[in-house]
């Protein structure tokens, strides 16, 4: 293929760095609002809803959303990359916290337990669809509220699912990773570059 660059639909500055990290180009393509915000792309748990079904639907639905906007924009044709990570924690869906309480509310949940991080990735073009998930696992040792606190007031947690970022400070709170790390981060690479071979990069 000629053009080896593809969109981005994600606000995620963890996800920019891991495509780069692959070489792969691409360029943002910011939705109006946050997609939470957005009611195309809409964050809300269905009823009855399990983690995995939640984390696809989301994935799928902020791709679809991304390539109306292309259509609209009328700018030159090439594949959608979007992505949604999200926690299952006893079966449970646990996103961004809502504010610093809430942050501090997840990570005493977390707190010497072991708990599922979920990431969906879709790319798609005018054509196809494919979806990805990676599943993780991640065990916390035990936390004492002071630190906890300590945390929360860094800032770290509030713009990611779970409350905590592998890459940053929370490293410090993780006993044993099984599975992707990258995936826990935000975007799987592996499963990410296979599925951008299946659309004709070469990486």
């Amino acid at each position: 293929m000629t053009d080896t660059r593809i969109y981005l639909a994600s606000r995620s500055p963890r996800r920019r760095e891991l495509l780069t990290q692959i070489g792969v180009h691409f360029e943002l393509l910011m939705f109006r609002e946050p997609p939470r915000h957005d009611h195309e792309v809409n964050e809300d748990e269905h009823p009855g809803e399990t983690p995995e079904v939640y984390v696809q639907r989301v994935a799928l639905a902020k791709a679809e959303h991304a390539l109306r906007l292309l259509a609209h924009r009328h700018v030159p044709p090439r594949p959608v990359l979007a992505a949604d990570t999200t926690l299952d924690c006893g079966g449970g869906v646990v996103g961004k916290p809502r504010n610093e309480a809430d942050a501090m509310g997840i990570l005493g949940r977390l707190s010497g337990t072991t708990h599922r991080v979920l990431t969906s990735v879709v790319v798609a073009d005018a054509t196809r669809t494919e979806q990805v998930l990676s599943v993780s696992e991640v065990r916390f040792r035990t936390l004492d509220a002071d630190e906890i606190a300590r945390y929360v007031r860094s800032g770290e947690p509030m713009d990611k699912a779970g409350a905590y970022g592998i890459q940053g400070r929370a490293a410090m709170f993780i006993e044993e990773i099984r599975g992707s790390h990258s995936g826990i981060v935000g975007l799987p690479l592996c499963e990410t570059a296979q599925l951008l071979k299946h659309f004709g990069f070469k990486l």
